[in-house]
């Protein structure tokens, strides 16, 4: 049964009721499935009404693949969109963040079980509208990461709320490098519930398609049936490596107990993916992180809808190191961005602590009806 609320023109998110489960597919595979205004408008659409309805006892989350090629969940949010946007001063770069936040928000509070499936590159605002599920189903093909210090961003869409809960500094670690991880490593560090067999994804999608089903619990046990062992996670391995150096107080020295270790693969890979990334951006990241670990959730995305309008117009334009990221990977792709300053050890304590300053007062934050 389709939807029997209006949906954008586009077709970039389709919802359909099938037995008593609502599932909620993004169609927008030559683009990752990357989240778009109206795509953040029509899950959150169809979220509100299926929490009313009382012939709908959970809902789905999945990705429409392209023939042949790796499967996406969601790549994370229109990049592209935001660099046009933050040019031209259009206005529905604001609207984007503040309504995709408070997407993050009603995932994470839902009413019913909400699962998601994470098969494929699932990174950014992919991440954002899957963390918060009641069941997070990785597979052998999941490719989870919060990337976005590479085009000088930090990792919003409440990644302070759930990297900061990861162990130990892992949270520090994926928030900074933007590391990709598979679905053991997911697992390990508690971004991932189940793994499953790409291969048995069509026969879950057909048991939640049974009208029989009669509860919430026999829903989670369709998929929580399929699970298979839990591999060895090669994350693991670097646990006390990651938490020796990012456990220190600073970026710069964070960067120093790397550059200190013995000459091991990690630290030398790690350094590396440090000094690609923007300096100043690196170090808001960190900041965010530890920050977000004595927060509730709608504090943190208040204070990531924060960060994320400081991101735009503390520098505006061409200054901005977001826009300037964007633009040396996705726009220009000569993948040499000019960052402001270039070197780690030349970021200014007090641009940071700028970024923690709210540009609106609390009783008019975009956000503030989050509890």
């Amino acid at each position: 049964m389709s939807s029997s609320f209006p949906l954008s023109p586009d077709g970039w998110v389709r919802a359909q009721v099938r037995g008593r489960v609502g599932f909620l597919t993004l169609h927008r595979p030559s683009a990752l499935n990357a989240l778009s205004l109206s795509m953040v408008r029509d899950l959150t659409a169809a979220l509100l009404h299926w929490a009313a309805d009382p012939g709908v006892l959970a809902v789905v989350l999945q990705g429409q693949g392209r023939e042949g090629k790796p499967p996406a969940l969601c790549a994370g949010g229109d990049i592209r969109f935001f660099h046009q946007a933050a040019l031209a001063g259009d206005p529905r770069l604001e609207d984007f963040f503040t309504e995709e936040y408070a997407l993050n928000h009603l995932i994470h509070t839902y009413p019913k079980p909400y699962l998601a499936v994470m098969d494929g590159v699932t990174m950014g605002g992919g991440m954002g509208i899957s963390q918060g599920a009641r069941l997070r189903i990785a597979t052998e093909h999941s490719k989870l990461a919060m990337p976005e210090t590479m085009i000088g961003l930090f990792p919003d869409v409440g990644g302070g709320w759930f990297l900061s809960r990861c162990p130990g500094h892992v949270g520090e670690y994926l928030a900074m490098t933007g590391q990709t991880l598979g679905a053991a490593d997911a697992l390990a560090v508690g971004l991932a519930d189940v793994r499953l067999r790409a291969a048995d994804l069509p026969v879950l999608v057909e048991r939640l398609a049974d009208p029989a089903l009669d509860s919430a619990d026999a829903v989670l046990a369709c998929a929580t049936d399929l699970a298979q062992p839990a591999a060895e996670s090669p994350l693991l391995a670097q646990r006390e490596a990651i938490d020796l150096h990012f456990s220190r107080a600073s970026l710069q020295e964070i960067a120093a107990s790397l550059e200190a270790a013995d000459p091991d693969t990690f630290a030398r890979q790690t350094l590396a993916a440090l000094h690609q990334r923007s300096p100043l951006m690196l170090a808001v990241a960190l900041e965010q992180i530890r920050r977000a670990r004595t927060l509730t959730l709608a504090d943190d995305l208040r204070m990531e809808r924060d960060l994320v309008r400081h991101c735009f117009h503390l520098r505006p334009g061409t200054a901005s190191e977001t826009v300037e990221g964007i633009r040396a990977l996705v726009i220009d792709k000569d993948h040499h961005p000019r960052w402001n300053p270039a070197r780690l050890e030349d970021v200014d304590p007090a641009e940071v602590a700028a970024f923690f300053v709210s540009p609106w007062p609390a009783h008019v934050h975009p956000l503030r009806a989050l509890a």
